[in-house]
């Protein structure tokens, strides 16, 4: 495969309303993430992906856009963008934008005139249909329907997640060449690509049938007729000839329903995406379908099982995106590591688990101090609409109030959405007054302030792991080929990285007991390690929650 240049960076995700707030209103914003760029230098921090910054309502947290080219007054202005674009570019970081093109707000300017005027060509930029009742029986992501009744006319429109994200209709030319416009003129800005939201769902069945309900609603989930149809090849070959081409942008998907067998379509040598994200892992706790109030009991193999077969499917046609942590999952101290959750050992393992897979890694905020989920005694407690959701369906499917609460704690996308801790002070870093959600936690051990001076902490454990991927000496963990090392213990992961010059042998012991098995080829070096392994000739030993990297001999036996 042809290096590419985004292929060695470390990307970190930043949730602006959550990371640092600059003018205490308790709202983080884009002068507080410049602030803080030289924190994200001395970790190793190469690239920043932004979750959604532009003018919106906030209905969804800024995945309802109303202006595709303004701020969000929250944030701040297109200057302190500007300002925050020149400040990375000093320490070498580059800048990535969330780009949302399957829905706006009903706020935008587009849609408020398709209300205005029906036979306005702004009708054919959403998709509306004339009916005295609600033309289908979808399920929206978020819940209900996904029609909405005009209030004066018996005229429905569509909407894949919350009733105030119209979908755009990407069937009509003229919308898309707006959405390409506005996408050429951020690249034009400088940033560096995108990661690009629910792009997947820009396709629907046009049939418009009702389908088999899956609930005791009488709907059945949209993602069967709506997510990856056929036909969407068409718009998003376009999309990357006309946008992202053109400037060399890295593009990463969110992209679910794409099966392995097209995996090519989508991130191959021609395809339409750099990378995407695969969710398999992310979500293996729960029903298909992301269906919280239905959990799944798992076991570490069934997370390395998933990791496995996402890894050698992208192998074979391109580039990965190893994710643990995003805007829209659970921590993954809580989720992977349960009773584990705040052991500092067991978070090391967990990030040397996935840090050295293939392909380019992410890491959100807070995810390097090993920060976990909260624990909220009430509904009014949540931001989240789409927790909210889940709590109704949870109840009307038979949970209690008591078993639907502890669901949306443990599952809810607010647990990532809580204030970075950069200390352990009433606001903990982030703000001087109560911030826009609560804290999850006001913890030293668990901070900024705390594990930066800590030679033997998560956080320092992490930016280990990123300088040892920028050596030059150990090229190989950025473009070698793996491979999976099948042990018997169950929750041993194992997995090598390698090439011509190089292998490098990644262990992970996910269990509270003492793990021995034997090694394969002679060790030349231990690159890193959490605390209490013991290397033999032919053996290694890890304690509970132990992991290491270590260098092999090279004698082909891969």
């Amino acid at each position: 495969m042809e290096k590419k240049w985004w292929q060695s960076e470390i990307v970190y995700q930043i949730y602006p309303k959550s990371f640092q707030d600059s003018n205490g209103d308790g709202i983080g914003d884009l002068n507080g993430i410049t602030s803080r760029l030289d924190y994200l230098a001395d970790l190793g921090i190469t690239c920043i992906w932004i979750s959604p910054i532009f003018k919106s309502p906030m209905a969804d947290n800024g995945y309802d856009i109303s202006d595709y080219f303004d701020i969000a007054k929250e944030f701040g202005t297109m200057e302190d963008f500007k300002v925050l674009m020149a400040e990375a570019k000093a320490r070498g970081i580059k800048v990535l934008l969330d780009l949302v093109v399957n829905h706006s707000s009903d706020e935008h300017p587009w849609f408020q005139a398709a209300l205005a005027d029906p036979q306005s060509k702004y009708r054919g930029y959403y998709i509306f249909k004339e009916s005295a009742e609600r033309p289908n029986n979808w399920r929206s992501i978020f819940g209900g329907s996904v029609w909405e009744k005009l209030p004066n006319e018996d005229v429905y429109y569509y909407h894949t997640f919350h009733k105030k994200q119209p979908d755009l209709n990407w069937e009509n030319a003229e919308l898309r060449e707006e959405v390409y416009q506005m996408i050429t003129q951020w690249l034009e800005l400088g940033i560096a690509g995108f990661r690009i939201d629910a792009i997947t769902f820009i396709k629907k069945d046009l049939s418009f049938q009702s389908i088999e309900p899956d609930g005791v609603d009488g709907l059945a989930k949209c993602t069967k007729v709506s997510r990856n149809q056929p036909g969407i090849e068409v718009f998003l070959k376009e999309l990357n000839e006309r946008c992202f081409k053109p400037y060399d942008a890295v593009t990463v998907a969110e992209a679910p329903g794409v099966e392995y067998d097209q995996l090519d379509e989508f991130i191959g040598e021609d395809g339409f995406f750099s990378m995407i994200f695969d969710f398999k892992a992310a979500d293996l706790d729960v029903v298909s379908g992301s269906e919280w109030f239905k959990p799944v009991q798992w076991k570490p193999k069934d997370l390395f099982d998933k990791f496995k077969d996402s890894q050698l499917a992208i192998q074979k046609v391109g580039w990965g995106a190893p994710f643990i942590e995003n805007h829209d999952q659970n921590r993954a101290t809580t989720k992977y590591l349960k009773e584990a959750e705040k052991n500092p050992k067991a978070a090391k393992a967990l990030a040397l688990m996935y840090f050295n897979l293939y392909g380019t890694p992410f890491i959100y905020q807070g995810q390097e101090i090993g920060m976990i989920n909260f624990n909220r005694e009430g509904l009014e407690s949540f931001d989240d609409i789409s927790s909210i959701d889940q709590y109704h369906r949870g109840m009307a499917e038979g949970l209690s109030s008591g078993e639907a609460l502890a669901v949306i704690n443990y599952r809810s996308r607010d647990n990532a959405r809580t204030p970075m801790q950069w200390d352990d002070s009433q606001y903990v870093g982030f703000s001087t007054v109560a911030p826009w959600l609560a804290i999850t936690e006001q913890s030293l051990e668990r901070s900024v302030a705390d594990q930066i001076h800590d030679e033997q902490s998560l956080w320092y454990f992490y930016k280990k792991l990123i300088a040892l991927k920028k050596m030059p000496s150990c090229e190989t963990l950025v473009y070698g080929q793996i491979a999976f090392v099948d042990l018997e213990n169950p929750e041993v992961f194992a997995y090598r990285r390698f090439d011509e010059k190089s292998s490098y042998l990644t262990l992970v012991n996910l269990s509270n007991q003492e793990v021995e098995f034997p090694l394969e080829n002679p060790i030349v070096d231990i690159l890193i390690e959490n605390g209490g392994m013991s290397l033999s000739h032919r053996h290694v030993t890890l304690p509970p929650y132990g992991a290491t990297l270590l260098k092999e001999t090279t004698n082909g036996n891969y």
